[in-house]
C-alpha cells in the first residue's frame, strides 16, 4: 500500500470525518457552520477534521470574504479505487472457484 492510500484511509477512517465527506459529497458545498449543525462535535473539530480531509485531497475550500466553503473532491479517493478494484478481482476470482466447487460437488 502506497503512503498516499494510507493516508486516505486513515483519514476516512475516523467517522466524523467519514461523516464530513458523505455529507459534502451528497449535499454539495457547505460551510463549516452548516457542517457544524449536525456533525454533533465543536466548529473547532469540525474545522480540524476537515483540514485532515484536505491535506488528503479530499476536500477543497473556497474563501469568500471571512467564510470558507467546502465541497467533497470524490476524485481524491482514485489512488484507493484502484487498490479497491485489485481485490475486487480477488474476490471475483474466489467466488467463481466456489460455485466450481459446489456444482461439482451437485454432480
Amino acid at each position: 500500500m502506497s503512503a498516499l492510500e494510507t493516508v486516505l484511509f486513515k483519514s476516512l477512517a475516523d467517522p466524523t470525518r467519514r461523516g464530513l465527506f458523505e455529507r459534502l459529497a451528497r449535499e454539495g458545498e457547505m460551510t463549516v457552520v452548516a457542517l457544524t449543525r449536525e456533525a454533533h462535535v465543536s466548529q473547532p473539530a469540525v474545522s480540524q477534521h476537515l483540514a485532515v480531509l484536505k491535506e488528503a485531497g479530499l476536500v477543497a475550500d473556497r474563501r469568500e470574504g471571512r467564510t470558507t466553503h467546502y465541497r467533497a473532491a470524490p476524485e481524491g479517493l482514485a489512488p484507493i479505487t484502484g487498490w479497491l478494484a485489485a481485490y475486487g478481482v480477488f474476490w471475483t476470482d474466489r467466488i467463481d472457484r466456489l460455485e466450481t466447487l459446489l456444482n461439482e460437488m451437485d454432480q
